[in-house]
């Protein structure tokens, strides 16, 4: 027996002996390099790709089956002569025992040179298609192929026995050096490339963590941009459940190009991102972004992968410059009044889908003003937005486009105007002259809309104000609802509170024709009116009192200055508990009385201002200019009646107005200014010219019309006599001749 087991040792020893000889017989007089063509075409009806060997095969035999491959390249069958893939080299060892049982041990693989060309032709069919797919079969001679006929398709493949294990994976490592892949798509004109990949991994194998560390510079043409990025992390697969996952995953670079315009961004990216397929789920946690000055936390998680994928997670972004921001990208946000959009920072959840994102539970501040709500393009391929949001307070001021050295220029020659007009209209006592209309436009001729933009929104906002200043104006619990399409803005709903009082207006933008036409209505319940009527240099307002307005209004162009130009509508307006400031309308009357009396005040000028219990009126405006024949005001003791015209685009007036005496009901009546039964009805003429801001300042006592008056008084005196003398015995007749002869 021992002399049994010493001869079977020296038979396994020889039979080993005989394997390794010829191994390196085989390796060393079997050439691969002579079999291309068999190689080929074995590649040709078993892979059904096209192989092309333009370098030496280098190979070994045991106990690595040990593979070399030089300036190769693979295409499709369909299109042969245009390969998608070439690489300079590639390097591999796979050890023989191991294959036996379906397990692939690999030392270091290694890949120089890899080339992956992508097209996409014009009617969006991709070269990657065809890979592995055979050539239709050709009809045998004599075949005549019916087209109406359709081509069986090829027979699906078997499905895997499940009881078939799966191959095993066992690499050392994998290198890739200087590889590039480009897509350009037909259609669109667009162009991806990643050019000098570098990959490199440590052991592969299922169910551990794999290091990876992948640079690569990114570009498209589609615009014009380039990217360095770099990429590491641990990989983990498990290739039966189907689940991957990049542990510490580190991405980083910078970008530049024409968006850019020469400036160059940079970016990072963190957190852990998993894929199982067989769930179609995705999710990206402890997630952390930083992009130039903008820094950011979340999450997110996708869902139906294969068919309509959903997005939702949440994401925060850190207080930061967001004017800053956008400069640092070359995208530098409009001019505004106010140094704003210096502080912004958000909270929010998201819902997406592949057309479609939305912010929901959303908490934005900016500038010191805090929102809450929701915001969603709910259509990316219409630009479709929807906004509903609430503040606690914002000053849309601060966002106004500021005036142009033009408009600066126009106001500072009309506030010159205005100024050189109140320095002759001052007098108080009525001696002076009317002061000159003005003629010095009031408005800006800057543009006030971005057409194109408003002409291409699709819009629907809902929008709540705690305490929202527009024009300098402070709205309480202000309500906004627009909507906009196709270029037609709607705005439902503008309304809230306003100096104790309330407002609320409707109207359109319709910014489809060439010039913008504007229609709005709007209404004004009890809102003190000094706020609207300012005086020069935002001084003293010439009117105080209570507004009730009602107006309906249409213009067109892009600037304040051919709104008001093109402004035609209708209004009427109510002003209650009202007070002409700094304009003593009794003094000036008594002086008017005083003349017709032939005699001179005596006693001291009484109160500066003129409170009147009632003021309304209605307004016809005709291109820019509103017309206003039924002016009623009532003051104790008198009644204004006035006729004029407003002109808008100037803030300039020329009005008539008629005083008619109801009786002096002072304690202590100026002698000079007693009113007797001859001045009862009588209406006394006044005369108010020039710049709005005056107001009572540019009023005058009409002469023509107090010679009318004087005529009347004179005609009414002799009638008087006539009767004393007489009595019955004067016609009628000759009275009214009398009269008439003062009336003239």
């Amino acid at each position: 027996m021992k002399a049994f087991g010493k001869i079977l040792g020296l038979c396994v020893l020889g039979l080993l002996l005989i394997i390794v000889a010829l191994g390196f017989a085989v390796t060393h007089f079997f050439d691969p390099n002579d079999y291309k063509d068999e190689i080929r075409k074995l590649a040709r009806d078993k892979a059904h790709v096209e192989l092309t060997l333009n370098g030496d095969i280098g190979w070994s035999l045991f106990p690595w089956l040990g593979l070399e491959l030089h300036d190769a390249s693979i295409a499709t069958l369909q299109n042969p002569k245009t390969p998608f893939a070439d690489l300079q080299m590639l390097g591999l060892s796979v050890r023989v025992l191991p294959l036996l049982r379906r397990e692939v041990q690999m030392s270091d693989v290694r890949v120089e040179g890899l080339n992956l060309t992508l097209t996409r032709d014009e009617s969006g069919h991709g070269n990657w298609e065809d890979i592995g797919k055979p050539l239709p079969k050709a009809p045998a001679p004599g075949e005549v192929v019916d087209p109406n006929v359709a081509v069986p398709a090829p027979a699906s493949p078997a499905a895997p026995d499940k009881a078939d294990r799966p191959v095993k994976l066992d690499i050392d490592s994998l290198t890739v050096n200087n590889a590039r892949v480009q897509f350009s798509d037909a259609k669109t004109g667009r162009e991806l490339t990643a050019e000098s990949i570098q990959l490199s991994t440590g052991p592969v194998h299922d169910g551990i963590d794999i290091p990876v560390k992948l640079t690569a510079f990114l570009g498209t043409n589609l615009p014009n941009l380039r990217a360095r990025t770099e990429l590491n992390g641990d990989l983990r697969m498990e290739r039966a459940l189907k689940r991957f996952q990049l542990s510490d995953m580190k991405l980083m670079g910078e970008a530049s190009g024409d968006p850019l315009q020469g400036k160059t961004v940079t970016y990072s990216a963190q957190g852990n991102i998993s894929v199982d397929l067989a769930a179609n789920v995705a999710d990206w946690s402890n997630l952390k972004l930083s992009f130039n000055q903008l820094r950011a936390l979340g999450e997110l998680n996708a869902r139906d992968l294969k068919t309509e994928p959903k997005l939702t997670g949440g994401i925060s972004i850190a207080q930061m410059d967001l004017r800053a921001f956008m400069d640092g990208l070359n995208q530098p946000l409009p001019a505004m009044a106010d140094d704003s959009l210096r502080q912004f920072e958000m909270v929010a959840r998201l819902d997406g889908t592949a057309n479609s994102l939305a912010l929901n539970s959303l908490a934005v501040k900016l500038d010191g003003s805090s929102f809450v709500g929701s915001l969603a393009v709910t259509d990316f391929a219409k630009q479709a937005l929807d906004v509903q949001l609430k503040a606690d307070k914002f000053n849309a001021d601060r966002y106004m486009k500021p005036k142009s050295a033009e408009a600066s220029s126009a106001g500072a020659a009309r506030d010159a105007e205005v100024k050189t007009t109140e320095a002759t209209a001052i007098g108080g006592n009525g001696d002076t002259p009317l002061p000159n209309a003005p003629t010095q436009g009031a408005w800006s001729t800057d543009t006030l809309l971005p057409v194109e933009r408003l002409r291409k929104l699709d819009l629907h906002a809902d929008l709540s104000f705690g305490q929202l200043t527009l024009n300098q104006w402070p709205i309480d619990n202000a309500s906004l609802k627009a909507q906009g399409q196709d270029g037609l803005i709607t705005l439902e709903n503008l309304s809230g509170g306003l100096y104790d009082g309330t407002f609320s207006s409707k109207g359109t933008l319709d910014v489809r024709p060439d010039k913008p036409l504007v229609a709005l209505q709007t209404q004004l319940n009890k809102v003190p009116v000094e706020h609207f009527i300012k005086g020069r240099n935002n001084g003293a307002a010439p009117v105080r009192g209570l507004m009730t307005l009602n107006s309906n209004l249409t213009g067109t162009g892009n600037s304040q200055s051919a709104l008001i130009g093109s402004l035609n509508g209708t209004a009427n307006f109510v002003l209650n508990d009202g007070v002409l400031v700094n304009a003593n309308v009794e003094q000036q009357l008594c002086q008017g009385i005083a003349t017709i009396n032939r005699k001179s005040l005596t006693g001291a000028p009484r109160g500066k201002d003129t409170p009147f219990q009632e003021l309304k009126g209605s307004l016809v405006i005709r291109n820019g200019v509103a017309s206003n024949q039924d002016l009623k005001v009532r003051i104790p003791g008198l009644t204004v009646n006035g006729n004029g015209d407003i002109d808008l685009r100037v803030l300039g007036m020329d009005y008539r107005v008629g005083v008619v005496i109801e009786g002096d009901k002072s304690d202590m009546p100026d002698p000079a200014c007693q009113v007797n039964e001859r001045f009862a009805g009588i209406e006394w003429p006044l005369r108010c010219r020039g710049p709005i801001e005056l107001g009572a300042k540019a009023c005058r006592i009409d002469r023509d019309g107090m010679g009318k008056v004087a005529a009347k008084v004179a005609g009414d005196r002799i009638t008087e006599k006539l009767e004393e003398k007489f009595g019955d015995k004067v016609s009628p007749e000759l009275k009214n001749t009398l009269k008439g002869l003062f009336k003239r």
